[in-house]
């Protein structure tokens, strides 16, 4: 069971089969928010439909391919992080990510995503990492955009969704230069408190 700290309001946490209903429940509640760009929401069309994608990302996780964990603010259940295709030959991964709409505007997501940035390099030792956005989704493009990730170039019709192609913006981030964008008066996470 891998659970990680954020700080006192967020926790991070391997989604298990217990999570399969809150899961669905979450996606239910915001799938005209979410549908807009995330293709696999169409997928989720009742609590098994979420069981079956918990225990995939918990067979991805046993063989070290990727890291599907639950957002959780205030104990409540408001999103998903996961740090998909792992390559550990590379040491290079892509960050993934989405929130609940009622849950928009408290910084979740920023703080969330710098302390998976810190597992990811100094935890696991991972190098890269990418976060790919939609051109047009203006509210996960900031994420990356905030926390100092270079833009390096667009993926023309890198996703299809909804019926189309759209286009993608591709973010990333060395560990090299993570703790020159953290500044001095952000630490490194102690990762004592992980458990796995």
């Amino acid at each position: 069971m891998l659970k990680l700290k954020v700080d006192p309001e967020i926790e991070l946490r391997l989604f298990k089969p217990k999570d399969s209903h809150k899961f669905f429940q979450l996606v239910e509640e915001n799938r005209v928010h979410l549908r807009k760009w995330l293709p696999w929401v169409e997928n989720i069309r009742t609590p098994i439909d979420s069981q079956s994608l918990i225990s995939l990302w918990q067979q991805q996780f046993s063989e070290n391919h990727s890291c599907n964990l639950g957002i959780f603010y205030r104990g409540e259940l408001v999103g998903s992080i996961g740090l998909h295709q792992i390559d550990w030959f590379n040491k290079f991964t892509n960050v993934g990510y989405f929130l609940a709409k009622k849950a928009e505007g408290h910084g979740i997501m920023s703080r969330t995503v710098q302390s998976i940035l810190n597992y990811t390099f100094s935890y696991l030792g991972l190098n890269r990492v990418e976060i790919r956005c939609g051109v047009n989704n203006l509210k996960s493009r900031a994420i990356p955009e905030k926390l100092g990730f270079v833009l390096e170039g667009k993926i023309r019709d890198g996703e299809y969704l909804l019926g189309h192609y759209h286009d993608l913006f591709l973010y990333s981030m060395l560990a090299r230069n993570w703790p020159q964008v953290q500044g001095p008066h952000n630490k490194i996470f102690d990762f004592s408190n992980v458990k796995r």
